[in-house]
């Protein structure tokens, strides 16, 4: 059972950073993209950063400039540095990745997400 979880969540005030961390694990064979959503009450989901397993990285237009994903593919880990952060990236933070396991074939899989509060 692939297993994906978060943590490096906090409140913070604004212009502080934070860095969020997913560990991906479970009978794994590859690992494709590996992303960053948010979802902020009453908003939709919304992807904040994706990583292909190659390196070539997209963010959000309201990220960009301010956070940085990265990914340690001998660790099975994502990060998300967010810097300059502001009360708009309020948030539950999800990771989410595409496995190939030994139990399944590609899926998609989400962790449980990790509150990000930020105070003006």
């Amino acid at each position: 059972q692939v297993h994906l979880v978060e943590s490096g969540g906090g409140l913070v005030q604004a212009g502080g950073s934070l860095r969020l961390s997913c560990v991906v694990s479970g009978g794994i064979l590859r690992i494709d993209v590996m992303a960053w959503y948010r979802q902020a009450p009453g908003k939709q989901r919304e992807l904040v950063a994706a990583i292909s397993s190659g390196g070539s990285t997209n963010y959000a237009d309201s990220v960009k400039g301010r956070f940085t994903i990265s990914r340690d593919n001998a660790k099975n880990t994502v990060y998300l540095q967010m810097n300059s952060l502001k009360p708009e990236d309020t948030a539950v933070y999800y990771c989410n990745a595409r496995v190939l396991s030994f139990r399944s074939s590609w899926e998609n899989y989400w962790g449980q997400g990790t509150q990000v509060t930020v105070s003006s």
